[in-house]
């Protein structure tokens, strides 16, 4: 609950709760009932918003597919640097012979987004060579993903 809905909810149960020394004036029943609607009504709003959830199947593997796949496949030559294979989640979790590259609800510490997002050296920044750069909304879903636990869905 927010701020403005506790402050009001406080502001409205102070008025009406009876003993109350800073009552101002007091309500009939009748004024209660929609007092304590309106309450609860607002109680139940929030104003952060809401971040669906990220599937691996249907947005993470078909961002690897894009960018990815053609040098992290099972034979491709950054599986065969580094180890890391981007072809199915397993593969993915496992990450590279150095070690995980994502580490689930963190994604300002994973590798693989320090890596997509240009943090890194520039001569190891992914994806390499003549590939298309991951577009900022794609990092952003990666980054979702991670930080809602990298789950396999």
């Amino acid at each position: 609950m927010s701020y403005i809905n506790n402050h009001v909810l406080y502001t409205l149960l102070r008025t009406i709760l009876p003993g109350n020394h800073y009552r101002r004036h007091s309500l009939h029943h009748s004024q209660l009932t929609p007092l304590l609607a309106i309450a609860l009504l607002l109680s139940g709003c929030d104003s952060s918003p809401s971040v669906a959830n990220i599937s691996f199947s249907k947005q993470i593997q078909p961002i690897f597919a894009q960018h990815c796949l053609t040098c992290h496949n099972e034979k491709g030559e950054g599986a065969i640097a580094s180890g890391l294979k981007l072809s199915n989640y397993k593969e993915v979790l496992k990450g590279t012979r150095f070690g995980p590259v994502i580490k689930p609800g963190d994604s300002l510490s994973s590798t693989l987004v320090i890596l997509v997002e240009g943090r890194a050296n520039p001569a190891i920044n992914m994806p390499h060579g003549n590939q298309a750069p991951l577009s900022s909304e794609q990092i952003q879903i990666l980054r979702q993903w991670i930080d809602q636990g990298a789950r396999n869905n």
